[in-house]
This record gives structure tokens, sequence and C-alpha cells, in this order.
């Protein structure tokens, strides 16, 4: 068995940004040669996550929507009186508990054993930033 670390770097540009990070994981799953194994995703922040869920326009504006209501960005937090980073950013750490830092998801032929419709998402819930990183560990044969 091999395990392979590979880093994405990734600039975002909205403060909830839903960015498909598929082909990128897929490049990277290609350029190991391992045929079959999984591969783990992991997002590097507090702040910013990784999804499966299904490609379709309005269905990720729906989604950015209904996170924008769920934990509004002018509520008051006590995180916010005094940020770590200077950032107001309670909101994006509170959205944070309803998702994954990371997903793990098996491979065989080469290819991700996802459903036709699923695709692999990085969500910003703190942006813009600059950069941001994405961790992906595949181990197999």
């Amino acid at each position: 068995m091999q395990i392979i670390t590979h880093t994405v770097k990734r600039r975002t540009t909205k403060p909830i940004e839903i960015i498909d990070i598929t082909d990128e994981v897929i490049a990277a799953l290609l350029s190991s040669g391992l045929e079959r194994g999984q591969i783990t995703v992991i997002s590097r922040h507090t702040t910013a996550f990784i999804n499966i869920n299904e490609k379709e326009e309005r269905l990720l504006e729906d989604m950015e929507t209904y996170l924008k209501r769920l934990v509004p960005k002018d509520g008051n937090y006590l995180h916010n009186l005094n940020p770590v980073d200077g950032r107001h950013n309670a909101h994006s750490h509170i959205l944070g508990l309803f998702m994954n830092s990371s997903e793990t998801i098996p491979f065989a032929e080469r290819k991700m054993l996802l459903g036709e419709w699923q695709s692999l998402f990085f969500i910003e819930l703190d942006g813009p930033r600059e950069e941001r990183s994405i961790i992906l560990q595949i181990s197999g044969i």
C-alpha cells in the first residue's frame, strides 16, 4: 500500500462560496498512479469545509441563501467581541457545526466511486481569502 499526500491551494472571492473541486481531486488521483483505495479530502480551516452534493447552479444558489439565513452574519455573537484575527466570523464557525471538515471517498480502477449526481465541494464560509489549503491523502495500491 502507498500513501500520497497532495495539497490544493485555492483563493476565494466571496463571503460564502461553494467551489467544485471534483476535477482537481480527480487529477490528483490520476497522477498518483494508484488503481484502488481511498482518498481523504480535508480542509485545513475552521471556517471552510468539504461536502459531497449535487452540482446544479440553482441548487448551489439555494444552498448559499440557506446558509446566510440559518446563521446571519450580523448576529450578536460573543466571539466577535474580541476576535483572534480581527475577523467578525462567529457566524462562519457556527455554520461549521453543521458541516464536515473532511470526506473519504473510495476509488477503483482509478475512478472515485461517487454517485451519478455527486460532486465534491470546498465551502468557504469566511471569505474572501487569499489562500486556502485542502489536503488530499490518497491511500491504495
